[in-house]
């Protein structure tokens, strides 16, 4: 890693201790790969330091043609085969057929049902099992996420979640991006900061926060798949967000 400035290096090496610290205590641990600008740096500091965590991602089956492409271009540039799980089938129809092929803009509940059968099924399989989950969430994101701990227990599914990117900045993740020449979703440089189902991402603004792109029709204290548990959030951090 010497391409790297010295800060960011000693933010990369802390963040591989941190996984090294969850494998050695938790033995079975995988990286849930979103496939956004963060996934490239975990990416990179797993495969890039041959670190014993499986990396799996989710195809909802309505993500973006550019997300499919980075996924090619990952695994080329590594050499290893990314996991990729999908919804059980029958539950998805079943659901299409009661909603509607959009329905999850009808309602809240429906939203939330369509993120479950999608994504949150597979990624309770996918989970199954295992002692700790790493995630590539940042407190900067949202209000909600600047709450969450380096270590958290998750009684949803029943293991640690591991968040070793808490405190890098935007800035970070893209410095390393760069330093480093890794792919990342082309979709970023028009736009957009963070990137889901094409159905329900769409680019932001300058000075928006960054999640506010994903489910944009609803209220910002509701834009999550229901992976990340919704932590209660401060009445500063609700109206001002999360700082920099």
């Amino acid at each position: 890693m010497s391409e790297l400035p010295e800060d960011l290096l000693e933010r990369a090496e802390d963040s591989i201790s941190q996984l090294r610290a969850a494998v050695a205590e938790y033995k079975n641990v995988c990286y849930a790969n979103s496939l956004g600008a963060e996934s490239m740096v975990l990416t990179d500091l797993i495969w890039g330091t041959k670190l014993n965590i499986e990396i799996f991602s989710i195809d909802t089956g309505r993500l973006y043609p550019e997300t499919y492409d980075l996924i090619e271009r990952v695994q080329q540039r590594y050499g290893r085969a990314l996991r990729v799980y999908y919804p059980d089938t029958v539950k998805l129809e079943h659901w299409v057929a009661e909603n509607g092929i959009n329905g999850f803009r009808d309602g809240l509940d429906q939203r939330r049902s369509c993120c479950g059968i999608r994504k949150v099924e597979p990624f309770r399989r996918a989970v199954s099992g295992r002692g700790a989950w790493v995630t590539g969430i940042r407190r900067s994101q949202s209000a909600s996420r600047a709450l969450v701990a380096p270590v958290e227990w998750d009684g949803e599914y029943g293991l640690h979640k591991v968040s070793p990117l808490l405190d890098w900045t935007k800035k970070d993740i893209w410095d390393y991006i760069r330093k480093k020449r890794l792919p990342y979703n082309s979709l970023h440089d028009i736009g957009f900061p963070s990137i889901g189902c094409a159905s329900c991402t769409r680019a932001v603004q300058p000075g928006e926060e960054e999640r506010s792109g994903r489910w944009w029709w609803e209220r910002s204290d509701s834009r999550e798949c229901g992976l990340h548990s919704r932590a209660k959030i401060p009445a500063f951090a609700a109206v001002h967000g999360p700082q920099e």
